[in-house]
């Protein structure tokens, strides 16, 4: 009989240090001030403002996901993620699918088979806490809450873009309701190329409790923000009621089963 030496596996529930929990804290400051300067800033600025708020956004769900799931998780969100938003808009550009035809702006920065580099940090932005809250929404529908919920975001995100010229659509058929220049092929698009996505990350990442603290805090802020915010800068800043409604309707739909299930459903799971 031996004795071998025994390592216990590493406590991913023990929480955070405080030296963590700033750089959290940092990232979700700035980037939730970025969005705020957005509607207030014009010209160049505008452009450096929306660019910014990209690159803080997708380093906020980087640092989030390495210090609450680890490495290989955040690794496997961030490549999947980059990968198939890549592709998927490069297929776009080039063959007019799923999306639509439609031609990004030069103020995006660099581009590669003209899509900007900038795009796929925006999916992976997006893509996290849509994730998040869809797999604790449902058990057997995550790819299908994911799609929704991308889209949902989408109708708040297209319209601001097309009124700031970062991209432009080209078709004469059916279109997005309360969004004359956005085609409704775009939303059909969001929700498979959403959906597809959502099913290749709720496969390949594992199914590991974030450390404890404060269940999903920052990620449930940040999109209860991106309703909000969605509604009043359509309302007061962008004079887009109809915008307003219709991404305010679906965000809220998509947000709904998941503070069911924390608030009333069964929170002392959480």
């Amino acid at each position: 009989m031996s004795i071998r030496q025994f390592r216990p596996k590493r406590n991913m529930r023990r929480g955070i240090s405080t030296q963590q929990r700033f750089w959290i804290n940092l990232f979700f400051i700035f980037l939730l001030g970025f969005q705020i300067a957005y509607p207030l800033v014009e010209g160049r600025l505008l452009t450096q403002v929306t660019i910014a708020t990209v690159i803080v956004g997708a380093c906020y769900v980087y640092i989030d996901a390495l210090i609450n799931f680890g490495g290989r998780y955040t690794n496997l969100l961030t490549l999947i993620t980059l990968i198939f938003s890549f592709g998927i808009e490069a297929i776009g550009q080039a063959t007019s699918w799923p999306f639509g035809s439609y031609e990004y702006s030069k103020t995006l920065g660099f581009s590669i088979f003209s899509v900007p580099l900038v795009v796929p940090l925006a999916w992976l932005m997006m893509s996290y806490p849509v994730f998040l809250v869809s797999r604790k929404s449902t058990n057997h529908w995550v790819f299908l809450f994911g799609g929704f919920g991308l889209m949902a975001w989408d109708l708040f995100l297209d319209p601001q873009m097309v009124s700031a010229g970062r991209w432009v659509w080209k078709f004469d058929g059916a279109h997005v309701p309360f969004q004359n220049e956005i085609p409704l092929s775009n939303a059909v698009g969001w929700l498979l190329s959403g959906m597809a996505l959502m099913a290749l990350l709720n496969i390949a990442l594992p199914k590991e409790r974030r450390k404890k603290h404060d269940r999903t805090k920052h990620v449930e802020i940040f999109l209860v923000w991106t309703l909000i915010s969605g509604v009043i800068g359509n309302i007061f800043f962008f004079n887009e009621p109809g915008v307003a409604l219709i991404g305010g309707l679906a965000f809220t739909i998509f947000l709904a089963p998941y503070f069911y299930k924390v608030f009333i459903g069964n929170p002392e799971s959480n």
